[in-house]
């Protein structure tokens, strides 16, 4: 048994490979090409897009938890806990699988330097063979077409959004970006396209690989009806498939559409009645996530750039609350965090911005609370790390204010335990 702890090959795996960051497939495809691991048995459906990614693998995930199909999902980042990057069924694996996957593969790789989400993508691939799990769905960390996870040849690709983020890797324009993501299709294959205005670049390209694509708006529909929508989708064969009234919740149509049609893609179908149990219980953690604590709100979300903002404020729309609504945000020092904060203007009666010590790319508290006075916010606390602005924010809020956490993963993921901790307390709560 391993005395190596999963902590300790984190820390391990963080000093392993020279930089952070090292797009490319040759270096960990010919370790998954010594491990056997390609190509895997089963379907795969691979996500891509700068925001939604992580939604529609939940919402793929519940579906086939639903009509009992062992699905194995690799995503990142992780929120509270690596086990949440791969995951069995829905459920995070344990430690000790991990470190077993590990081991494997330091065993295997000899010279071959791997970055830590290398070594987590083959940790993935190893876990689904060891538990031959029925379906592998795959989340693009960075881009597509240079990410680890595409050394995996997918039988359907989504692209759920293209929008300007991560300029320094990807190109400054979403014509560049588009045929980054696109790296994930495969010549004649299937391919979900979500994003409603494809740049003619990406049109072009999927055109050329002869790829049986699939685009939100022309071969699948969704309708809005107010309160809630319904959709037309296509099965493997072209068959019509409409959906039953949902109601709109945290998680947005479009990426439900999204996922829902490449589960038909791959002859995966569900009843209406499966698929509203699903949708029922599906709240991917930090994504539009609302708690409610003693008469006042809480809403988490990962939003990390301009394209995000956007769908979290139409949220907070159409959710008014029924005192103040409050902010607190921190964000990376490479986002367009003053476009961000821009989009905000008239939002929120109180901002709280931190510093972060432990996270080297985080934006400097002064920088924002500077940029939220220019704009003409009047209401502004700089703290010296989140833990403190979050108290702070607790102690000005009464019954019906709302608290928005959002700016990035390390925000929410800071913030969200520290409530979690008072639940534990013992005051009576609800969680929705």
């Amino acid at each position: 048994m391993s005395k190596t702890s999963l902590n300790e090959w984190l820390q391990r795996l963080e000093t392993l490979h020279p930089s952070e960051i090292d797009l490319g497939l040759e270096r960990v495809a010919s370790v998954a090409e010594t491990m056997q691991l390609l190509p895997p048995p089963q379907p795969v459906i691979s996500v891509a897009g700068t925001n939604g990614k992580g939604s529609t693998v939940a919402v793929m995930e519940a579906i086939l938890v639903e009509t009992g199909c062992v699905s194995g999902a690799c995503t990142s980042p992780h929120l509270l806990s690596f086990n949440e990057r791969i995951r069995v069924a829905g459920v995070p694996v344990d430690d000790s699988e991990i470190v077993q996957a590990f081991e494997q593969i330091e065993s295997a790789r000899g010279e071959t330097s791997l970055t830590y989400f290398e070594f987590s993508t083959l940790a993935a691939l190893v876990v689904f063979r060891q538990r031959n799990v029925d379906v592998i769905l795959l989340e693009v960390g960075l881009g597509g077409r240079l990410d680890a996870v595409n050394i995996v040849d997918a039988d359907v690709a989504v692209i759920t959004s293209i929008d300007i983020d991560h300029q320094d890797w990807l190109g400054d324009s979403r014509e560049q970006i588009s045929l980054e993501k696109a790296g994930i299709l495969r010549r004649e294959r299937a391919a979900v396209i979500a994003e409603k205005d494809p740049p003619l670049v990406l049109l072009e390209h999927i055109e050329s690989l002869g790829c049986q694509a699939l685009f939100s708006g022309v071969d699948y529909q969704l309708m809005d009806e107010g309160s809630s929508w319904s959709a037309s989708l296509r099965t493997s064969s072209g068959v019509e498939r409409k959906l039953p009234t949902i109601a709109y919740g945290s998680v947005l149509a479009d990426n439900i559409c999204a996922g829902l049609q490449a589960l038909l893609l791959i002859k995966r179908d569900f009843t209406d009645k499966q698929l509203l149990r699903a949708l029922e219980v599906l709240s991917p953690p930090g994504r539009r996530e609302l708690q409610k604590f003693a008469g006042k709100e809480y809403l988490f979300d990962v939003a990390h750039n301009v394209a995000s903002l956007d769908k979290l404020l139409e949220y907070i729309d159409a959710t008014p609350c029924k005192g103040r609504t409050m902010a607190i945000f921190s964000a990376m020092v490479d986002k367009d965090f003053r476009a961000m904060l821009g989009a905000c203007s008239g939002y929120f009666d109180a901002w709280f911005t931190a510093n972060q010590p432990a996270v080297p790319r985080a934006l400097e508290a002064e920088v924002v609370a500077q940029c939220l006075h220019e704009q003409g916010e009047k209401m502004i606390s700089v703290s010296k790390n989140l833990r403190q602005a979050f108290r702070r924010a607790q102690g000005l809020m009464v019954e019906g204010d709302r608290l928005v956490i959002f700016g990035s993963f390390y925000t929410v993921a800071v913030v969200l335990p520290l409530l979690e901790k008072d639940r534990r307390k013992g005051r009576i709560a609800t969680h929705e």
